[in-house]
């Protein structure tokens, strides 16, 4: 295997020095697997860096988003399975398994997704695998969100042929716009619209951008910056490319969804798709790798909430905070002039400057947490202003396995209001260090297809777990208000379990899920606004959180107690980040794997 990516380096599980013929094959198969899953979702190789050498024509391509386009994404995934399925386990060594496992686990959600005639199944790619759509355009999802931060952040321009890969790349973007509005047409004729106020936010966010002048759009001046000393012009012929491929592209995308919003109704759920409820029950496995019903889902989400708020009542009252619910409390808490960065350019960069600077600190405390480390390149950087308003608070994006392009924390600042200071620093470790850019690096001392599958629930019940490991590491001491905010952000997961399967199985409305959730937890509402809407667009990704991150701690739990004295707090936090990102019920294997060890040594 050509590139970095094929430096299999330590693992959880220990892999022989001298693998068995079967060990071997299966390897190769997933080699296989790997290479197949650049070439079907090439923006991968360039943000993982794979895309050089044996692999530099991936740098000028895009995945097809068309409806052939999706259907041969289908096809390939079904071979494959059939290949993954044809390898016997039963020679295999436990780490050989695991990866077995986690490829064909992979495969099948994926292909259950594929079988319903409508969304956007994102469990094989890479970038975008957390979150699954029933709209292959929304706020959130879609090429115009997706592909111009791609270019912008991850497409490395050093020379001509980069630059020419990047208006490759901008050409097929043209056509990729094109690809999904054949789908938003196709859906919409099956009955399947995007609820009016997703439509409302997608719309601005496209007209905004379609209302300045070209010659200003990212697309054109990132590439012109980064050009300035290579000949070629490149920056024009990016704005040529834009003014009549692009933009053309994306008006017939904003007809289409203008189209759509004549029709749309405020019915937030997917209930009311064709086959919503089946369509919601994979979302809902998909996004907890688990078999959960709506209901247990919902009732897990009241009784956390409950034990969370509690604790958050006893340190209000100790900080003088008695009247009214917790939630009147916090809401109070956030709107106080000191928890509050000025909603300015200024305030925006001291944002960006407190969370460089918790995380700088909390480096100094993980080698109490880890006894295998690694660099955690990373930049702290705002959401791109053009898509602030469709998008979450803050997301965290993976950077290259050669360690060349750092990982990406994106915090969302369209209004400073929506992220009082209590709150950044567990913020900070969730989406930077020792969350999920943090343990992206682990992945890549494993096989390179397994840093090409994410599961959503052991992610983002990682970095709920990277939060709590900040607390147990004592970064609260003496910040009683920084404490709230890591419970608050605990019990915001709850809240979610509660008001994602309120609104796909229990048919709440929209309002009735921002007020729920905004008095419960006392959040700004802007910021709970823009995560219910989020919910409608991804359902079940939202529930990932709190159910991955409670199976963490019943996994720890279990491990303290079959060992005992042997328990190891560094060895069990290097098992669970050391295996990669794994479907929970494998996770638990690898969890067993690491009790046997430390029993035997």
């Amino acid at each position: 295997m050509a590139g970095a990516g094929a430096l299999a380096l330590t693992a959880a599980l220990p892999r022989a020095a001298w693998a068995s013929p079967a060990e071997d094959a299966a390897e190769a198969a997933l080699a296989e697997v790997g290479e197949a899953l650049l070439s079907d979702y090439p923006e991968n190789a360039t943000t993982l860096g794979l895309d050089s050498g044996a692999r530099a024509a991936l740098r000028a391509r895009l995945s097809d988003r068309s409806i052939a386009g999706q259907q041969a994404l289908a096809t390939r995934a079904r071979e494959r399975l059939a290949r993954l399925r044809g390898i016997d386990p039963a020679p295999l060594g436990e780490a050989a398994k695991i990866d077995l496992d986690v490829v064909r686990t992979a495969h099948e959600t994926a292909l259950e997704g594929f079988a319903f005639p409508f969304g956007d199944v994102a469990v094989l790619n890479q970038n975008w695998s957390y979150r699954n759509a029933p709209y292959a355009v929304s706020q959130n999802t879609g090429a115009f969100i997706e592909i111009p931060d791609l270019l912008d952040s991850n497409h490395k321009v050093e020379n001509a042929a980069d630059a020419d890969a990047y208006l490759t790349r901008l050409e097929a973007y043209a056509a990729v716009l094109d690809g999904e509005t054949e789908r938003l047409r196709h859906d919409a004729g099956i009955g399947v619209i995007a609820p009016d106020f997703i439509l409302d936010k997608t719309l601005h966010q496209q007209r905004s951008v379609r209302g300045t002048p070209i010659a200003t759009w990212g697309l054109v001046t990132s590439l012109a910056r980064r050009t300035s000393s290579i000949a070629g012009d490149h920056g024009a012929r990016a704005e040529r490319l834009v003014t009549e491929k692009v933009a053309p592209a994306m008006d017939r995308q904003i007809a289409e969804l203008e189209r759509q919003r004549a029709r749309a109704t405020s019915d937030a759920g997917v209930w009311r798709l064709p086959q919503g409820e089946a369509y919601y029950a994979w979302a809902l496995k998909a996004g907890t790798t688990t078999t959960m019903s709506p209901d247990e889902v919902h009732a897990m989400g009241q009784a956390q909430l409950r034990e969370l708020q509690s604790e958050m009542d006893t340190i209000l009252r100790a900080q003088g905070l008695t009247r009214g619910t917790v939630g009147e409390r916090m809401t109070a808490l956030s709107a106080r002039p000191d928890q509050l960065f000025p909603n300015t350019d200024a305030g925006r960069q001291q944002v960006l400057d407190y969370m460089n600077g918790r995380i700088t600190e909390i480096r100094t405390r993980l080698p109490r947490a880890f006894a295998t480390l690694v660099h955690g390149n990373l930049v702290v950087k705002r959401v791109p202003p053009e898509i602030e308003l469709g998008s979450p608070g803050a997301y965290a994006a993976a950077g290259t396995i050669d360690g060349s392009v750092p990982g990406n924390l994106y915090v969302n600042l369209h209004d400073t209001a929506n992220n009082p200071r209590f709150g950044l620093p567990t913020l900070a470790y969730h989406e930077g260090i020792p969350g999920h850019v943090w343990q992206g690096e682990y992945t890549y001392r494993l096989p390179m297809v397994r840093s090409l599958l994410a599961f959503n629930a052991y992610s983002e019940g990682w970095a709920l777990y990277a939060e709590q490991l900040g607390d147990e590491l004592g970064v609260y001491e003496g910040d009683p208000l920084g404490r709230l905010g890591y419970l608050q952000s605990i019990a915001f997961r709850a809240c979610r379990l509660v008001v994602d399967t309120g609104l796909h199985a229990k048919r709440w409305t929209r309002d009735q899920a921002i007020d729920w959730f905004a008095t419960t937890n006392g959040s700004p509402r802007g910021d709970v606004e823009g995560e219910v809407d989020r919910y409608c667009s991804w359902p079940g990704q939202a529930c990932g959180y709190k159910v991955g991150h409670s199976e963490i701690n019943r996994l720890r739990s279990r491990a303290r107690t079959a060992l005992g004295d042997r328990f190891d707090f560094r060895r069990f936090n290097d098992a669970l980040v050391t295996g990669g990102n794994v479907p929970l019920v494998v996770l638990g294997r690898i969890i067993d794997a690491h009790i046997a060890e430390r029993r035997a040594g």
